[in-house]
């Protein structure tokens, strides 16, 4: 018994005898039980095939990370130092010159506004490193078989890793500005696994539109700045909108940006109290995680064995 190929498929049967010539490619396909080579695996093996991948998807992550200021004389130092200078610049801006902190005291906007801009920053780079992750690596697509949410999956636990670092800067601005260690610090747990559950199935999401469509990469920028201004990383949405229609401020607070800065910032700052949060928040926060982790796993699977082609 030997493999045949017809048509990009693969059979382990005995090759068609001279009887078969008249048959069409599907007839002779199914007779033999020939099998679409490339073809989308079912989902439950798909997650096996993932799971059994898991070591390279930590490996691969770590060394993005390491390589992705390998370059710089600062070296590593740009993980934490970029997601800073911002902060400095929307402080500048924003907090001294337009008053976005009003209601808030100094010791409490601070790492309100550096908290915010550390969790909107993992979301962006989740999304901005997946809808990359396949139309900027063909090569390894094309040359390697393997589950290709490896490479969207590995993105996002890159920016985990990455916002990990930055949380030691974080702790240390909490402690300056009078948040001390308290049980409240240990929801920062829960609230980092829901965002990044969220952030990778967001991630699977636009690898499979990024993948089909390249010029999306261009567009993100845009889409990811306009949902920061939404989200209330640099002001209270609840304080900026008090005069606005109590529904703007309800879609505003539920997005889930929003939700997971306001569940970092109830866990680290001492003086962001728990009225500052929306109603359900941590149905909410799952929720979200649920429906686009789930969905961008399905949503992702269901192109996979179109990554590469065309």
């Amino acid at each position: 018994m030997s493999d045949t190929h017809l048509g990009g498929a693969v059979a382990t049967s005995a090759p068609p005898s001279s009887v078969d010539e008249g048959l069409e490619p599907a007839a002779l396909a199914a007779k033999y039980g020939l099998a679409v080579s490339g073809a989308r695996p079912g989902l439950f093996e798909y997650v096996r095939d993932l799971w059994s991948r898991r070591h390279f998807i930590l490996a691969f992550s770590s060394a993005k990370l390491a390589a992705q200021y390998s370059q710089a004389k600062l070296g590593q130092v740009w993980q934490v130092a970029t997601p800073l200078l911002n902060a400095l610049v929307y402080y500048l801006i924003f907090g001294l010159i337009l008053g976005a902190g009003q209601g808030m005291s100094k010791d409490v906007y601070i790492p309100f506004l550096v908290t915010g801009i550390f969790v909107f920053t993992f979301t962006q780079s989740s999304v901005m490193a997946g809808v990359r992750a396949i139309s900027g690596n063909l090569g390894l697509v094309r040359a390697l078989h393997f589950p290709r949410a490896t490479l969207p999956i590995s993105f996002s636990l890159q920016q985990l890793q990455q916002l990990l670092y930055s949380m030691i800067v974080l702790v240390a601005i909490a402690l300056f500005f009078g948040s001390y260690p308290s049980l409240r610090w240990l929801l920062v747990i829960p609230a980092l696994f829901l965002q990044f559950v969220f952030n990778t199935g967001l991630a699977l999401i636009v690898a499979r539109m990024g993948a089909k469509t390249p010029d999306l990469a261009q567009l993100m920028p845009f889409i990811m700045r306009t949902w920061m201004y939404a989200s209330g990383v640099m002001f209270s949405i609840q304080t900026m909108l008090a005069d606005k229609p109590a529904w703007i401020s309800d879609i505003l607070m539920y997005n889930p940006a929003a939700v997971y800065m306001d569940l970092m910032r109830y866990a680290m700052i001492h003086g962001y109290s728990a009225h500052n949060l929306p109603d359900h928040v941590w149905m909410t926060a799952g929720i979200w995680a649920l429906v686009f982790g789930i969905g961008g796993f399905v949503y992702f699977w269901k192109a996979e064995e179109r990554y590469g082609r065309g």
